[in-house]
């Protein structure tokens, strides 16, 4: 008996054995499988991150590995951009379903979710007590398990509106942006911008077109501007077209609106003028004002051999505001937020941080562009 029960041990030690280091292989490749998926995770979001909002290849983007938050439902982690000059952090969550990034911040809610949302904006964007804010109804988000609702904030300034996010239950106030990490934002960049009709310079079978949304009051516009049509065109001849659109920032820029009219009244009374009228008035942003704009404008028809009265009169009657309207509305639905902001065969390029930036953007296009024809 005692050496049966002794074989008996044996034969289950054996299998416990053997069952152990079964679940301890089958532990590490789980292990191995998460940590995986995790990177490839962590890629997708910096990847991201790096289209939605234009950060071009010269800046350094990477994303700290995600951490269950404060938040039920809710993962953590944070962006960090690097310039080489400065690093800036910004506080992302994911959902528990790894669908939809949050940019921004999360914040609790209790049994007066619209009293608290108010207390949160006011705190975070130091809102004085003297501009009263209001939070709308609650309805459907069109992301799966968040509310969303308009909040307007009046002063004696006027009235100002802006959409936040709440988790369906209210128990979780969103301050940021909802994004759909299983969207391609290059595709459907590519099917909200109109080519036809449009001032450009370059031929229309160029591989390579650049769209600018620019602001002709935004001196980091007239940069951008004199770099285009005095470096990239020449460089690259035949092989890139610009494409320019009027996005105005009328918040902050008190004559934008007026030359952004007169430059599409321009296009509209003399196409070959277009570009040439429009470096004029990026080369003399310095000394244009609210009180001057219009004669200046006029002046610059004069020596681009436009007829002044003909401007004149769309100017005043803002004859191409219809072109206006169309380019602002473009770079709304694109989320655009600033100028310049130009798009590459699609991909975004914020700002004018580089030569460097433009040049690798136009290479890599011309690349994809050369793979797709083989």
């Amino acid at each position: 008996m005692i050496r049966k029960s002794r074989s008996s041990y044996q034969v289950w030690g054996a299998v416990l054995l053997l069952v152990a280091g079964v679940s301890i292989a089958h532990v590490a490749a789980r292990a191995k499988t998460n940590a995986a998926e995790d990177a490839a995770l962590d890629e997708k979001i910096t990847s991201f991150v790096r289209a939605r909002f234009g950060i071009p290849d010269t800046v350094k983007v990477s994303a700290s590995p995600l951490q269950p938050s404060n938040f039920q439902g809710f993962l953590a982690s944070t962006i960090t951009t690097d310039d080489g000059k400065q690093q800036k952090n910004t506080s992302v969550f994911l959902t528990a379903d790894r669908r939809y990034l949050i940019v921004g911040l999360l914040f609790p809610l209790g049994k007066d979710p619209k009293n608290e949302i108010v207390q949160h904006i006011r705190q975070q964007f130091k809102v004085p007590e003297t501009t009263t804010l209001t939070v709308g109804p609650f309805h459907d988000s069109g992301f799966p398990n968040f509310l969303a609702t308009t909040v307007a904030a009046q002063s004696d300034k006027g009235k100002q509106t802006e959409d936040f996010y709440a988790t369906s239950d209210n128990r979780v106030f969103v301050m940021g942006k909802i994004l759909n990490l299983g969207v391609d934002l290059r595709r459907e960049a590519l099917k909200t911008i109109v080519t036809a009709n449009q001032p450009s310079q370059g031929p229309a079978r160029a591989p390579v077109t650049i769209v600018e949304y620019a602001d002709l009051e935004c001196p980091m516009c007239g940069k951008l501007h004199l770099f285009l049509e005095n470096d990239l065109l020449p460089k690259y001849g035949d092989k890139v077209r610009v494409i320019f659109k009027e996005f105005p920032l009328v918040q902050i820029h008190d004559w934008s609106l007026t030359a952004a009219i007169a430059n599409e009244c321009v296009y509209k009374l003399k196409p070959e003028a277009f570009a040439p009228y429009r470096t004029l008035v990026f080369q003399n942003q310095s000394t244009t004002n609210a009180a001057n704009v219009r004669e200046n404008l006029l002046n610059y028809a004069d020596q681009v051999g436009v007829d002044r009265s003909s401007l004149a009169g769309c100017l005043d009657s803002k004859a191409s505001m219809p072109r206006i309207d169309e380019g602002t509305g473009e770079a709304r639905t694109l989320e655009i937020q600033s100028t310049p902001t130009c798009f590459i065969n699609g991909r975004m390029l914020v700002g004018f941080a580089s030569p460097d930036a433009y040049y690798k953007a136009v290479d890599e296009a011309l690349q994809e562009g050369k793979k797709g024809t083989r």
